[in-house]
Order: C-alpha cells, then sequence, then structure tokens
C-alpha cells in the first residue's frame, strides 16, 4: 500500500490558473527567465506496473494522480513507458495493442483525475509514431487536455532495435517554474540537463527505468550531479518490482538545486513523494554556486587557445 504522501519541505501549495504550456526550442537564458512567484508542490510516484495492460496501468496512474493531489501536487511525475511497463520486446509484438497514441481513449482515466483535480500529469509510454516506435513522455494538463509529448532523445544502446530516437527538448512551464524533460538514459548525458537549464528552466523532471545494482548507482551519481552542474532541481519516476527482464530499485527522489537529496521513495513499495519546489532556496542557490552566470560569461568570449604536447 502507498504511504500516506506528505510534503518534504513546508509551503502552500499554488492555486494559480490551471495552465501549462509546452516549449521545443531554447528562446530563453537562465539570467532572463527570472524566478517563479511561490512553490510548486510536485510529486513524483512510483508503482508495479502490469506488463502490457495499458488500461491496468492507466487506472492505477489515475488513483495515484488523485491521491498526490490530495496532498496538493500541482504535477504528478511517472516512470518511463509506465503504461505498458518497460517491455520493449512485448510492445515491437503488437504496437496498436501495447503502444499508444496522444489521443488514444485508454488515456480518459489519467485525463478525468487531472480534470477533476487540477493536477499536470507526466506520463512514460510507448508511443506509435506512423511507422516508428518512440520512448515518450506525454503531458496531460491540469484541464486534462493532452498538451505535448517529448520523446527520448539518447536511446540505451538495447533500445535501438525498438525505437527511433527524439529531436528536440521540451520545456514545460506550470506557475511561472520552467520544467525540463528527460526520459532514463537522457539523464546521463551532462548537456541534456544543461540544455534544459539554458532554456531557463528551474528544474529537471525524468521518468526513468534503473535497476538494482549499476542502475541505482547510476542514478544517485547522474541526478545530484545534473542539479549541481545547473543549480536546479532534479525529479526521478523510477520502476519497482520486475519489468521488462530488469529488477528496477526504486527510490524515486527529488534533489535540490544544491545537488543535496530532498526526498526520496523506498525500493520496493508503491509510494507516492511529495515535495515543495522553492524559489527562495532556488535564487539563493544560484547566488551562491554561479555556475550558469559564469557559464554565460565563458560562452561571450572567444575560445581559449589550447596546447597540444606529445610525450612519446
Amino acid at each position: 500500500m502507498p504511504t500516506e504522501p506528505t510534503p518534504a519541505t513546508a509551503g502552500t501549495p499554488a492555486t494559480a490558473a490551471a495552465t501549462i504550456t509546452a516549449s521545443a526550442s531554447a528562446s530563453a537564458s537562465p539570467a532572463t527567465a527570472g524566478y517563479p512567484a511561490r512553490p510548486l508542490r510536485i510529486a513524483t510516484v512510483q508503482a508495479q506496473a502490469v506488463a502490457g495492460d495499458v488500461p491496468a496501468n492507466a487506472a492505477r496512474a489515475a488513483e495515484l494522480v488523485r491521491e498526490a493531489a490530495g496532498a496538493g501536487a500541482r504535477l504528478v511525475l511517472f516512470a518511463e513507458k509506465f503504461l505498458s511497463g518497460y517491455e520493449p520486446e512485448l510492445i515491437r509484438t503488437d504496437p496498436l495493442r501495447y503502444a499508444v497514441r496522444p489521443d488514444d481513449p485508454r488515456l480518459d482515466p489519467i485525463a478525468e483525475a487531472c480534470r477533476e483535480t487540477g493536477t499536470a500529469a507526466v506520463v512514460g509510454a510507448a508511443v506509435q509514431d506512423g511507422a516508428d516506435l518512440r520512448v515518450s513522455a506525454l503531458v496531460l494538463g491540469p484541464d486534462g487536455g493532452f498538451v505535448t509529448r517529448y520523446d527520448k532523445q539518447h536511446l540505451f544502446k538495447s533500445e535501438r532495435d525498438y525505437y527511433r530516437p527524439g529531436t528536440a527538448g521540451c520545456t514545460l512551464e506550470l506557475d511561472g517554474w520552467r520544467l525540463g524533460l528527460g526520459v532514463c538514459y537522457d539523464s546521463g548525458f551532462p548537456e541534456h540537463a544543461r540544455a534544459a537549464a539554458l532554456d531557463g528552466c528551474h528544474a529537471y523532471l525524468v521518468g526513468a527505468l534503473f535497476s538494482r545494482g549499476h542502475g541505482h548507482h547510476e542514478s544517485r551519481t547522474w541526478f545530484p550531479a545534473r542539479a549541481l552542474d545547473n543549480t536546479l532541481y532534479t525529479v526521478l519516476a523510477n520502476h519497482i518490482g520486475h519489468t521488462g527482464g530488469w529488477h528496477t530499485c526504486g527510490g524515486s527522489a527529488v534533489w535540490g538545486p544544491d545537488g543535496r537529496l530532498i526526498a526520496e521513495a523506498g525500493e520496493d513499495r508503491s509510494e507516492v513523494v511529495v515535495v515543495d519546489l522553492d524559489p527562495a532556496f532556488l535564487r539563493t542557490t544560484r547566488e551562491t554556486e554561479t555556475l550558469l552566470a559564469d557559464l554565460a560569461l565563458g560562452t561571450a568570449l572567444p575560445p581559449a587557445p589550447r596546447s597540444r604536447f606529445r610525450l612519446a
């Protein structure tokens, strides 16, 4: 059973108009994006996905949206391909059954939960895109409407026979916060989160599958690094249990812009983690850790000369 969701930091949930917008182009710098006016309460959730059962997983996602909304969350983040389970071989056998489309009626329970609660959701799914399959994050707005989808840009080596990579990043805007999206292996590339930061993002949200052992090590290395490198919040939603041949490690979590862990779920139980993203702490961290500002100064200069010497 899920634990009672409790915010990891004090704060009042946002109550502004329920709107969310998406951008796929880098059009602003961190300096011009400014800071949000108030905290944003978000939830990262983890639950056991049922292999290949999109309706069952959509119903479970709707339950989790309502649970997170009951704790005041304005946005709920789900794991990579939560709607089908990870299951690449199963998905390829029958994409119409196991992958989804943005207008798929099987998404209706999630859309209804978002609409009823005024909560946005970012849901991992395999998506049928013409003749291609994508690993995507589907974004539903607080009115239940489909907003956009982000396609995973960095495919893991075992995924390249099944899927095609995405070609553009994605930034969401909600209640004055800019939120960059990623999917799993994207987070292993510093340039991916950096692109979000340079588009003015205040947080980097990633649905993923990390396994026990080395996968857990990767997640606990990459996410604090991406946070501190870019002085933004990083948010991970991971699977629990077994899916697609992997034994996953749970541990969905949120790190602050200083790279420190704020809140973390357990390894193997269904759980909702609710955290307030704090604009005052974000501002203070960026004033102390001036990485982004210093980067902007450096990029305004011509490349420094570089010497090369042969030792033997």
